[in-house]
């Protein structure tokens, strides 16, 4: 009678099992399809871009996508708990920024070097996408930028000024604008942190060997003497009154603003911003805009920065490394792609890529920017740096808290302590 019973529970089960998800089983794929899992924050995997080459890729494929999407602030602990356990995604959406240190890249992921669609790929981001060996980690698949000197080329003209091309013609334009009883820069040091890696971009990506030095412990901050020059530039000029009075209490909410009354002049942002955040409508408008290069103090032509991009990264580790890499081709594809970016404002990141707006401040300042463009380099690739904590470290010495031998030491002390607790080699 047990038996009997057993056996009708067993039919029951199989039969449930039949005709409901029964577990993450792939069992249910139609033959000949599988399910791949893409892992990244929520609201990345939410772009409209993202949407429109997933929904693509599945219509015309047939094969499925399992979305593994976590709240952005959890997403590194999240992820990195995920490969301890060995569940890892085929795709893993990623910045080339220091977090990136939190997972074994050699061990987990596949170089696409030899990737037909590479040589569709921009100088810029493939560089920002490559290691210092040389190895293209992922694909980059997401809205590109420029970061530069923004300025209201309005105000300029109507002072009769120019906009600078070394930092002592920068010195002297600020200085001018302050005459003029406006303030030369938005400077939002209440919680934006993006400033400072435009200054230490070119230090280390002119330098190499520095940044190698840098990330062996073999060097600090206080070594070099251009990262003196920077701090103590930025101290001189908040002295000088050339981030206006506010700028303690200036953060993201209030660029906009800043910047569309005229009451400052400039802002060290990028050019994606102006169509996602700037305030249309008021007395300034995109219109009254330009670009130069970031002025401080590290690099006499000064510097762009190029667009940090989420790269699509296959794991080689997963269990489905051909369809991840199939995957990667049809979102490289110029077709597909140019779907997916239609009427996005970016920066091209590949070659074919046609359907993009373009800002016209960028396309102006084309000859320039090709000229002093570096890839972003410090968020990316300083060991232990965090630009919460860089800034944190400047807004003591706003304070008067520390001097600039103290906040340089500062600033080595937080890049010392992440890159201990990122495990790096050098730094036990």
């Amino acid at each position: 009678m047990k038996k009997r019973y057993f056996s009708i529970l067993l039919i029951l089960t199989l039969i449930l099992c039949m005709t409901a998800s029964c577990g993450k089983q792939e069992a249910s794929d139609s033959p000949g399809t599988v399910t791949l899992t893409i892992m990244g924050k929520k609201s990345d995997l939410a772009k409209s871009y993202m949407t429109s080459i997933f929904d693509q890729y599945e219509t015309a494929t047939g094969n499925h996508l399992n979305i593994i999407a976590y709240e952005d602030a959890d997403y590194e602990s999240a992820a990195a708990a995920d490969f301890a356990n060995g569940d890892v995604p085929d795709i893993f959406l990623h910045f080339h920024n220091a977090d990136l240190n939190r997972f074994d890249v050699a061990e987990n992921f596949y170089y696409l070097n030899d990737e037909d669609w590479v040589s569709d790929l921009t100088d810029s981001a493939s560089a920002y996408c490559t290691d210092s060996e040389g190895n293209l980690l992922g694909l980059p698949f997401w809205e590109n930028s420029v970061s530069g000197c923004y300025y209201n080329k309005t105000i300029l003209d109507s002072l009769g000024l120019k906009p600078a091309t070394t930092q002592a013609e920068f010195d002297v334009l600020c200085q001018a604008l302050s005459d003029a009883g406006l303030t030369p820069i938005c400077w939002p040091a209440n919680g934006c942190s993006w400033m400072i890696q435009f200054g230490l971009d070119p230090i280390f990506a002119d330098n190499p060997d520095m940044l190698e030095q840098i990330n062996n412990n073999e060097i600090t901050y206080s070594d070099i003497p251009e990262v003196r020059n920077m701090i103590q530039w930025i101290s001189d000029a908040a002295d000088k009154g050339w981030f206006g009075p506010n700028y303690m209490e200036t953060g993201w909410s209030e660029i906009s603003p800043t910047m569309a009354s005229g009451e400052a002049v400039m802002t060290f942002i990028w050019d994606t911003w102006f169509y996602t955040d700037f305030e249309q409508g008021n007395q300034y408008s995109i219109e009254d805009f330009a670009l130069m290069p970031v002025f401080l103090n590290t690099v006499d032509g000064g510097t762009y920065e190029g667009g940090n991009l989420n790269m699509m990264m296959v794991n080689k580790n997963g269990k489905h490394v051909q369809e991840a890499l199939d995957f990667l081709d049809f979102c490289a594809s110029e077709e597909n792609y140019n779907i997916a970016f239609d009427g996005i404002s970016t920066v091209s990141c590949f070659k074919g890529q046609n359907t993009n707006i373009q800002s016209q401040m960028v396309t102006d300042a084309g000859a320039s920017i090709a000229e002093h463009e570096r890839v972003s380099t410090a968020a990316s690739r300083i060991m232990g740096y965090s630009a919460d904590e860089m800034i944190s470290a400047l807004n003591d010495m706003f304070l008067k808290k520390i001097d600039v031998t103290g906040c340089i030491r500062l600033m080595d002390e937080y890049r010392i302590n992440g890159a201990k607790k990122q495990g790096a080699e050098g730094f036990q």
